[in-house]
């Protein structure tokens, strides 16, 4: 087990390291990895155009876009002296989401973001193998035309290298890269005291995970030593953990510790790399990264593949290259907190082992209201334990539906600020805030309530509110009269009622 830091949501460290990270975040610069359509969802569009919740309808670019303005603003805030800072973004494209992606933030203005804060890089596609004999794939509608795939998102060090930019950030004073994938709608909570973490303890990579059941089917991050002594801190994935564990000296394989959880930290993907050793490393790489193979098989002869396949890489794989001496660590955090990606179909969801998670747009949504209450409950608010319903044949605990703008709450000790031990919400209700300094005093919410207000206005929000609220309508994910958007989460929202408060001065 590599050493690292094991973070406990609302701690006096957990609240110092969120604090650092933002101070932190105005050196950081962020490369969403978005090479992939979201046809294993049941989705024909880009995933980064997907609503991340229902309430508001944001997608998960939007989502992310307003999130680092609100690190951006929170850590020019806290600067001594004058701060100019604009964070960077890079999103990695395929030529499957190019054009898609470009029409997303066009259309929507970029959403609020500066356009030349953000950059494209988009991935080529490479050839597929049709065979165990590594013979060219052919398309079936042109014989004389090769089948291509996108080669992995570990192609995003190679773009970044060739790109030019990382000796441009450099200059500009960037200290810190952020990794991150397009569909898990908690990231943000857990990135601050990720990047306090980094700051503190100098790390020159830093695994984002969450705490990872035995033989669960998320790689775990593991120190490897060799024979010869050499060692290195790697992502393992969770169909090849358990057999090189028994191979090792661990008959029993890769088994829950004490703790109920494998001692092995589950990898999220999510990376924080600092700059300057990064620089270093990829020069001597030029950012290539160790391909590998992974087709799947028609059946147990592994004679004939299901489709075509290609070789491919991994972004976590970095630090397979990285020399002993490199930082290497990890920050594991609550898996509510920071883990709820949105990749599997309804029907694939719904075969999923009792327990184990979803991980489909159902289950994401959940994963969002679910965390915001916990968050409110840790502040004092009262807030009731969640009903379980099924959707799309998934059985989920069902929250208030609470959201809110990445400029109200970044992380918890804002929302100490702004929520007293007064707040009452039931189960049944739903609420949004939309703006920057709004003050929740003894509320007590029994329905929909929805707060729209410009940062400059101070609203403080108590009393009583009672009303029929908004209603979560179970759908039929066949019926194909309703948008997929809709289908794929198996319910949509039905606003009977609601109180709306808008404050433009």
């Amino acid at each position: 087990v590599p050493s690292g830091e094991v973070l406990t949501f609302g701690d006096d460290n957990f609240v110092k390291f969120e604090e650092n990270g933002v101070k932190e975040a105005k050196n950081a610069a962020f490369v969403l990895v978005a090479g992939g359509l979201g046809e294993r969802l049941g989705y024909n569009g880009i995933k980064l155009a997907l609503p991340s919740e229902s309430t508001t309808g944001a997608c998960f670019l939007q989502h992310y876009i307003e999130s680092i303005l609100a690190l951006q603003a929170a850590s020019c805030r806290l600067a001594q002296g004058p701060c100019q800072s604009q964070i960077p973004l890079v999103i990695m494209t395929s030529d499957d989401t190019h054009a898609r992606t470009v029409d997303l933030l066009v259309s929507n203005s970029f959403f609020g973001m500066k356009p030349a804060q953000v950059i494209l890089l988009k991935q080529e596609k490479v050839a597929c193998l049709a065979d165990n004999d590594a013979r060219l794939a052919v398309d079936p509608q042109n014989k004389y035309k090769i089948q291509t795939k996108p080669h992995g998102h570990g192609d995003v060090h190679s773009l970044l290298y060739s790109s030019g930019l990382l000796d441009t950030w450099r200059d500009s004073g960037v200290k810190w890269v952020l990794f991150f994938q397009d569909t898990n709608g908690l990231l943000f909570k857990a990135i601050p005291a990720a990047l306090g973490v980094s700051s503190t303890k100098e790390y020159h990579v830093n695994s984002l995970a969450v705490r990872r059941k035995a033989k669960e089917a998320i790689g775990g991050i593991t120190k490897l030593t060799h024979t010869d002594g050499r060692t290195m801190v790697i992502n393992v994935e969770y169909n090849q953990l358990d057999p090189l564990l028994r191979a090792t000296g661990h008959p029993d394989g890769d088994v829950n510790d004490k703790t109920g959880f494998s001692p092995y930290p589950g990898n999220i993907n999510q990376l924080i790399l600092a700059l300057n050793p990064y620089i270093e490393e990829l020069k001597k790489t030029r950012g290539a990264i160790k391909e590998f193979v992974n087709p799947k098989y028609k059946d147990s002869t592994k004679t004939a593949f299901k489709s075509s396949t290609r070789l491919e890489c991994m972004m976590q794989d970095y630090p397979k290259t990285l020399p002993p001496s490199a930082r290497v660590g990890f920050t594991v955090m609550d898996t509510w907190l920071a883990y709820a990606p949105v990749k599997n179909n309804p029907e694939d969801a719904a075969k999923v082992p009792k327990g184990n998670p979803y991980h489909s747009a159902t289950s994401g949504e959940m994963a969002i209201y679910r965390a915001n209450s916990l968050i409110l409950r840790k502040a004092g608010a009262q807030i009731p334990d969640p009903v379980v319903q099924v959707f799309n044949g998934q059985e989920v605990e069902v929250w208030p539906r609470i959201t809110w703008k990445p400029k109200w709450a970044l992380i918890f000790s804002d929302v100490k600020t702004k929520v007293n031990s007064g707040c009452s919400i039931s189960q049944q209700s739903s609420m949004i805030i939309n703006g920057q300094n709004v003050f929740l005093q003894d509320l007590s919410l029994d329905g929909a309530l929805v707060i729209n207000s410009v940062d400059e206005a101070k609203v403080k929000v108590s009393g009583c509110v009672r009303n029929k609220g908004w209603i979560l309508e179970p759908v039929d994910y066949n019926d194909s009269s309703l948008s997929e958007e809709v289908r794929i989460r198996g319910f949509k929202i039905e606003k009977v009622d609601q109180q709306e408060m808008n404050y433009t001065a």
